[in-house]
């Protein structure tokens, strides 16, 4: 399971712009990597462009999963992610990270927004911190937990059965 960008865009009325972006392309080949975020900033544009207000959305993309949430103001975020990262963990991080984006960049600035003029460091550490889905999400958490424990019990079943 992984994580490959965490975008925060602007759904303007004649254009999508990106307003910061945080990525991890480590696992790529070192002479892939630029063109592998360019390809992803693109997705995350085109992706977002084709979005309605107020919507929420996964696509597919080769071997990869974008999920997209378009807020009525505008403000736009995209995940992209492997295929075995879970949706509902991705839909948790876009809510907090465009909620949190809201309070600390003024909606002044979002339709004349770069990369370079926004001042929000949060992207790479929540991208760092959100790779594992087990140690970010408490809900994903209790269920590996319970997939465990149902795990263990079914061996301990199989021994005694195997006893008698």
């Amino acid at each position: 399971m992984r994580l490959y960008s965490l975008s925060v865009l602007y759904k303007g009325d004649p254009k999508v712009h990106l307003l910061k972006a945080a990525y991890d392309v480590s696992t790529f080949n070192f002479f892939q990597r630029s063109s592998v975020q360019e390809f992803m900033t693109f997705t995350s544009q085109l992706i977002v462009e084709r979005s309605e207000l107020g919507s929420r959305a996964s696509v597919k993309e080769q071997e990869y999963l974008c999920h997209v949430y378009v807020r009525n103001d505008g403000l736009a975020g995209v995940v992209i992610a492997d295929n075995e990262y879970p949706q509902r963990v991705c839909f948790t991080l876009l809510d907090k990270v465009l909620d949190e984006f809201s309070r600390q960049v003024s909606k002044i600035d979002w339709p004349s927004g770069s990369p370079e003029t926004i001042s929000y460091t949060a992207l790479d550490g929540y991208l760092s911190k959100y790779q594992n889905p087990r140690d970010a999400d408490p809900m994903t958490r209790v269920q590996a937990e319970l997939d465990e424990t149902k795990i263990i019990l079914a061996r301990k079943q199989n021994s005694c059965c195997e006893i008698m």
